[in-house]
């Protein structure tokens, strides 16, 4: 977790770039990560977010356009991409330094299918910045996998979640990791009285694993 003084959900980290590469070993995954201070989990892919690979369920073929809310330097996209080639995956952050080791981390690795975009506090892409690596495209998406930023508090957090879960497409899911103690709880009944039906599939290590469908 970055400091005080580093946010991760800091559109310009205030720590000076120290990059180091680290590994992320799935089952059917290897990849080599280069991330950097100032970012999510600099050290490791944390433990949420492995969970979330692991448990949650992978995309299938059939989708065109997917979603990493809170993309960090990379690994759910680029896992996301590896197991669905012929999907895209749009990867969105506030943190112009994640993004842009995301875009660098997806190259590096092969993976021509992550689609890497700064956004503001509210979701929207980021025009005419020149961080802003693409423009954000698809009006709607097939599936959506975030280790959501909790940290920003839970007002920010709602709108944020609004904005892209209403934009799953009909029948659409969306898989997030949440620590227990970080209010995953109040999250999922927070989303269910929304009316977005939330089911909780897993949960381990202190985090549970929500499922939620298309309002």
């Amino acid at each position: 977790m970055a400091s005080s003084s580093s946010q991760y959900f800091s559109r310009h980290p205030e720590v000076d770039s120290d990059p180091r590469s680290i590994q992320l070993s799935l089952a059917d995954i290897e990849l080599t990560l280069t991330t950097d201070t100032g970012v999510f989990s600099a050290d490791r892919v944390d433990s949420g977010t492995r969970l979330l690979l692991q448990e949650a369920p992978w995309p299938t073929t059939e989708m065109g356009n997917i979603l990493d809310i809170g993309c960090g330097y990379g690994p759910v996209a680029l896992t996301l991409a590896r197991r669905s080639p012929s999907s895209t995956v749009w990867a969105v952050d506030v943190n112009e330094r994640a993004v842009a080791l995301c875009a660098a981390n997806a190259e590096a690795n092969g993976i021509d299918n992550v689609r890497p975009v700064v956004v503001d506090e509210s979701g929207r892409p980021v025009a005419g910045d020149p961080a802003h690596l693409v423009e954000l495209g698809p009006a709607t998406f097939d599936a959506i996998w975030s280790n959501p930023p909790i940290r920003i508090g839970k007002e920010a957090l709602h709108a944020l979640l609004v904005h892209w879960l209403d934009r799953l497409a009909p029948g659409g899911k969306a898989w997030l990791v949440v620590q227990k103690h970080l209010g995953a709880d109040s999250l999922g009944a927070w989303l269910e009285g929304e009316g977005w039906a939330t089911t909780r599939l897993v949960s381990r290590a202190g985090y549970r694993l929500l499922e939620v469908a298309a309002r």
